[in-house]
């Protein structure tokens, strides 16, 4: 069966040609597309038959990504850029959520021209920016302007004391807004805005520039009175208005000036409640994370004992299937949220492999993003989900206290993992763990990491396929068509069905949107980062390492994945969103490691120099005794014979001194091959009396002369 999902591209091979899915109905009969590079493309319809049909036979295929890339990290984006943005979005938001209704010409002609007559944008700009949002991926982010594509890349561009913004109606000039600016911004809304006494933002104007922009002070009547800078000195209320609403969460604001309690009670968002009914596979998926009841082991050495694991699994309500899981040792965070949320996203039949587990992607078909993601409110408020939302149009749900219903079916799925697999586990912690008496079960540990990964895939792979969910209401449909209520039997009914809630994005995107973001260090020896060392195509060819070998180092943003440090990535703006740094040679050590076992390889490490940084001071003290105790007895010596000699003699002949004390240690160094304590044997043969001493022929014979004489003995 051929899977369609909202956001895929398909290319037409007769002629290049490269179509977005828009929209699915939910009876899966229906679908709207777009060609993405036509300049004046607008929505049109075609049969998922038709589709179908056209892919096998070969004419349309699926393809990741386009050669140019839509997406843009907001973190790099100039504030014009985000005000631009903002300001597309706001004259198009209420109509793209009219589908399928937008994507029909004759309704969308009504929609648009009742938009116009309010007053709200001419039929011009609302289809420039219908056009551009459907054919870049449905995201806030794909009405930004295409700035990166103009010329000058790489200058450096001269800055101006010019006056930015909107030029003003009368003779004033007024200031840019500078870091300093900013600085007094903050302090002043902190001060006067985000307190008890609930002021007014135009309290809070008027109070900063008595405070911050006084230029005099007079008395009138005995009170004391403040002169202000004049207008071309100091900012304006609409610009302290922009910074606030661009810098201060408004959750905080309401927060620091109404409490918590009353914020949960009167403030926060109704984000649902629990007799919700999830339209179909991809509508939300409820994530959550426990701790495993099993002691594991270090993947380097089995005499580690390095605890339990953290276990993140990601469910589709409707179906109730695992779509994706994690497995790692960090505490509940974003960081383990964000690998379960990748995993839902990755193909499953390429993540099994990598554990030498073969299977169909048949066997475990989920690989898309969803709609809505109901989370912890510990893992989501601690992290900054604005370029998750912004970059992939996911709508993220913070799970409110004592409402744990919320997320029922992903908590009592961790029940039923761990019951699942206890009997087979090693080191598994029982009931009785801590008391008197009892066995030590970190003792039992005998799995590691990749093999605890293991066993939970086969757990998932055999819920997802044989879990008979009895308490599950069937609808009326379900009924009709007896639908088996295991996960994926109504996972696979509701895609033919109740089809358009799942989305695809290239994986790449989504790993990058999803990632932890920190910071590393430009070194001379490599891009340092948690004291790994990296280098990339980038900081070769502008010569970065030499650079920071002359001028220093310097931070730059990468984000990286903490369960394989192989690579890290940095942030870049323009066409490319990110650079890939890999590890230097001589890191091998961490080549396929997660940040855990690199950190518990380092701490272990560590701990062994302190346990031998004791031995290790003794025996540079005894190395320094025997050196001291050589120069003494040298001391000794010389020192009497330096009585019977003057500092002249000492000084003298010291190239003829060198000399024959080289020529005495070349007779000590003298190798003598065969001899047994240094004894030579020699056998003495009398001369004869005729044979006088002048007879006797010191001179060194020649090579040739050895050599002739050798031949005439022959001869």
């Amino acid at each position: 069966m051929i899977t369609l999902a909202v956001n895929e591209l398909l290319k037409d091979k007769s002629n290049g040609q490269c179509f977005r899915i828009l929209w699915i109905d939910e009876g899966n009969l229906l679908t709207f597309l777009i060609e993405v590079t036509e300049k004046k493309a607008l929505p049109f319809s075609l049969t998922i038959k038709e589709v179908s049909q056209n892919m096998m036979d070969g004419l349309f295929i699926k393809i990741d990504s386009l050669e140019e890339s839509f997406y843009v990290e907001s973190s790099n984006i100039p504030e014009k850029q985000l005000m631009q943005r903002d300001k597309a979005w706001s004259l198009i938001k209420d109509l793209v959520v009219n589908e399928p209704d937008i994507y029909q010409k004759d309704i969308r002609g009504k929609l648009i021209t009742d938009f116009v007559s309010r007053g709200t944008g001419t039929k011009l700009t609302i289809y420039k920016y219908l056009r551009r949002y459907w054919q870049r991926g449905k995201t806030i982010n794909s009405l930004l302007p295409d700035y990166y594509k103009s010329g000058g890349k790489g200058k450096e561009r001269m800055s101006s004391e010019k006056k930015r913004g909107r030029p003003r109606i009368t003779n004033s000039v007024g200031i840019n807004v500078t870091d300093e600016t900013k600085t007094i911004f903050r302090k002043a809304i902190k001060k006067y805005y985000q307190s008890s006494k609930k002021n007014t933002l135009v309290y809070t104007y008027k109070m900063m520039i008595k405070e911050f922009y006084s230029e005099d002070t007079r008395y009138e009547n005995g009170v004391k009175h403040i002169i202000i800078k004049d207008e071309n000195s100091i900012p304006t209320l609409r610009q302290l208005r922009y910074w606030f609403k661009k810098e201060f969460d408004l959750e905080n604001n309401i927060i620091k000036r109404e409490g918590r309690k009353k914020f949960e009670r009167d403030y926060r968002a109704i984000l649902g409640n629990s007799t919700f009914e999830s339209l179909g596979p991809g509508s939300r998926y409820q994530i959550d994370a426990t701790i495993g009841d099993v002691y594991l082991v270090s993947r380097y050495n089995s005499n580690w004992i390095i605890g339990r694991p953290v276990i993140y699994l990601v469910v589709d309500v409707f179906s109730h299937l695992i779509t994706g899981l994690y497995i790692g040792l960090e505490g509940p965070s974003w960081a383990g949220m964000m690998m379960a949320i990748e995993n839902s996203t990755a193909d499953k039949q390429s993540y099994c492999k990598q554990y030498g587990i073969n299977i169909s992607n048949e066997l475990w078909p989920s690989s898309h993003l969803p709609e809505v993601i109901i989370g912890d409110r510990g893992e989501l408020e601690g992290y900054n989900v604005n370029h998750l939302i912004e970059g992939l149009n996911i709508q993220i749900e913070n799970n409110p206290s004592f409402r744990p219903d919320w997320k029922g079916i992903v908590e009592k799925l961790f029940d039923t993992s761990q019951k699942a697999v206890r009997p087979f586990l090693p080191g598994y912690v029982q009931k009785d763990s801590g008391e008197r008496g009892v066995k030590d079960y970190r003792l039992d540990a005998k799995l590691n990491i990749e093999e605890y990964t293991k066993i939970i895939i086969n757990f998932v792979l055999h819920y997802n396929k044989n879990f008979y969910m009895n308490d599950y209401l069937r609808d009326n449909e379900m009924i009709e068509d007896n639908v088996k209520p295991t996960p994926l039997s109504l996972w696979n009914w509701g895609i033919k069905n109740k089809a358009g809630k799942l989305r695809k994005v290239p994986d790449y995107l989504v790993k990058f949107y999803l990632l932890p973001r920190d910071k590393a260090t430009v070194t001379a020896k490599g891009i340092k980062f948690k004291s790994l060392l990296y280098s990339c195509e980038q900081a070769i060819k502008e010569n970065w390492f030499i650079k920071a070998r002359n001028n220093g180092s310097w931070k730059v943003e990468v984000s990286y994945d903490p369960r394989n440090m192989n690579n890290i990535y940095l942030h870049s703006h323009g066409d490319k969103m990110f650079h890939a740094c890999s590890l230097l040679n001589h890191q091998e050590r961490y080549i396929d490691k997660g940040i855990e076992e690199i950190n518990q390889l380092l701490s272990n490490e560590n701990l062994n120099f302190k346990e031998a940084e004791h031995a290790l001071l003794q025996q540079d003290i005894n190395f320094f005794s025997n050196i001291q105790e050589i120069t003494r007895n040298a001391t000794r010596r010389t020192q009497e014979q330096f009585k019977k000699t003057t500092k002249r003699e000492r000084i003298k002949d010291i190239k003829v001194k060198r000399e024959n004390e080289k020529e005495a240690q070349r007779k000590t160094e003298a190798f003598q091959l065969g001899l047994k304590d240094n004894v030579v044997d020699m056998e003495i043969t009398e001369l004869n009396d005729n044979y006088s001493e002048t007879t006797l022929d010191y001179r060194r014979r020649s090579v040739k002369e050895l050599f002739d004489k050798r031949r005439g003995k022959k001869d």
